[in-house]
């Protein structure tokens, strides 16, 4: 079930950060105390593959999202000491050394269900006893949240999927653009090009003046 257009949990989670501080860290009062935008993203692992390609990016491009007034927050299943020692990694060594957000540690995995995002299932043996079946970590999740708490942007990779960084980039740029001007963006929209009006003849003009 999508959460777009609803408020973000309002709950408090284990987090790390960087200097090894253990911290809680409530998602929807970051938004909405701070009146910044929030992008949280869930990778499914430390010490794995994909997973510090992602952190590095999102590291490389915190001075975007710090001139976008977004606040960059990581998040897996793991425990604040498993975040500590990745932290302490090297880069040439496969950890993420260098990265300086806050990776929340939600290892009772109470934010990851509300959201819907691990990797879990069960079944049922032939003498009818539950048993859980996947692999229990999240899937690469991403969420976008506003001022307010709401969330304007969720996608969901599978886990061999690495993310484009540059494109929360965007996507934080057209809903910017929508808060300040009231207008919508169409497709492939970035930073500088014509926006609509949401009424009939914006799109017609629109469509006019951008024939392929």
């Amino acid at each position: 079930m999508s959460l777009v257009g609803k408020k973000f949990p309002n709950v408090a989670i284990d987090a790390m950060s960087e200097m090894g501080d253990d911290l809680k860290i409530n998602i929807f009062e970051e938004a909405t105390k701070n009146q910044q935008k929030i992008v949280l993203f869930w990778y499914p692992k430390d010490f794995t593959f994909v997973c510090p390609t992602e952190l590095h990016a999102f590291q490389e491009a915190l001075p975007e999202f710090e001139k976008r007034n977004t606040k960059v927050i990581g998040a897996s299943c793991d425990t604040n000491e498993v975040h500590f020692a990745w932290l302490n990694t090297a880069k040439d060594n496969g950890g993420i050394e260098g990265v300086t957000y806050p990776i929340l540690a939600d290892t009772h995995r109470q934010l990851a269900n509300i959201l819907g995002i691990v990797d879990q299932d069960f079944e049922f043996d032939e003498e009818g006893n539950e048993f859980y079946t996947g692999s229990n970590v999240t899937y690469r999740a991403t969420y976008l949240i506003d001022e307010t708490g709401k969330i304007f942007h969720e996608s969901v990779n599978d886990m061999p999927l690495g993310r484009n960084v540059k494109e929360f980039l965007r996507l934080i740029d057209a809903y910017t653009h929508v808060q300040k001007h009231g207008e919508v963006c169409p497709a492939n929209w970035e930073e500088g090009k014509d926006a609509m009006k949401a009424d009939r003849n914006s799109t017609a003009e629109y469509l006019a003046n951008h024939k392929n």
